[in-house]
C-alpha cells in the first residue's frame, strides 16, 4: 500500500469513528439541540402573555437533581422590588396549578408536545412541588421517587432552557 493510500485509509477510518461516535451520542439522548432563534423569539413573545415579569430583567435557572430538580427565577438586579414581587406572585400561582396537574401555562408557551409535560400532568400527585422565596425572586422544588417522573422533569427542564435561550440556564 502506498503512503497516499495509507493516509486515505486513516482519514476514512477517522471519519467513520467520528460519525459512529456522533450517532451514538445523538441516539443516547444526551445531545441537546438548542432551539432556533425563531423558536426562541416565538417563546419569548408567548412568555410575555403568561409571565408578568420582564424576561429581559430576569433569569430562569433549572437545576436537575437525583430526585427531581429546582426551578429558580431571579431578578437580574436583586434590588428591583417590582420584578421580585412579580416573580413571587407568578411562581406561587404556578405551584398551586402544578400541584393539581395544571401545566397549562407551560403548554401555552411551549406547546402541548413539550418534552416531559404530559408525564408531569399525569403524575403530578406523585411529585412534591414546593414554593419558596429567594432574595431575588422565588423557586420551585420538585421532588419524587418515581424515576419516570424524574426523567420527565429533566426533559422538561432541558426543553425550558433550550426554548428560553438567553433568558434561562442550567443550574
Amino acid at each position: 500500500m502506498t503512503l497516499r493510500n495509507q493516509r486515505i485509509s486513516l482519514l476514512v477510518a477517522g471519519l467513520a469513528v467520528v460519525a459512529v461516535a456522533s450517532a451514538g451520542y445523538a441516539l443516547s439522548g444526551q445531545s441537546e439541540q438548542p432551539a432556533t432563534a425563531a423558536r426562541q423569539a416565538e417563546i419569548a413573545a408567548k412568555s410575555r402573555q403568561v409571565m408578568p415579569f420582564d424576561l429581559d430583567r430576569t433569569t430562569h435557572r433549572f437545576t436537575k437533581s437525583a430526585t427531581g430538580g429546582l426551578q429558580t427565577v431571579s431578578a437580574d438586579d436583586p434590588a428591583d422590588a417590582q420584578q421580585v414581587e412579580l416573580i413571587r406572585e407568578h411562581l406561587a400561582e404556578e405551584v398551586a396549578g402544578f400541584s393539581k396537574g395544571d401545566f397549562g401555562d407551560p403548554a401555552s408557551i411551549h406547546g402541548g408536545e413539550m418534552p416531559g409535560l404530559r408525564e408531569l400532568e399525569a403524575g403530578h400527585d406523585r411529585i412534591d412541588i414546593r414554593y419558596a422565596d429567594t432574595p431575588a425572586g422565588a423557586q420551585i422544588t420538585y421532588t419524587t421517587s418515581d424515576t419516570s417522573l424524574i426523567k420527565a422533569l429533566h426533559a422538561w427542564f432541558d426543553a425550558q432552557v433550550s426554548d428560553h435561550g438567553q433568558h434561562a440556564e442550567h443550574g
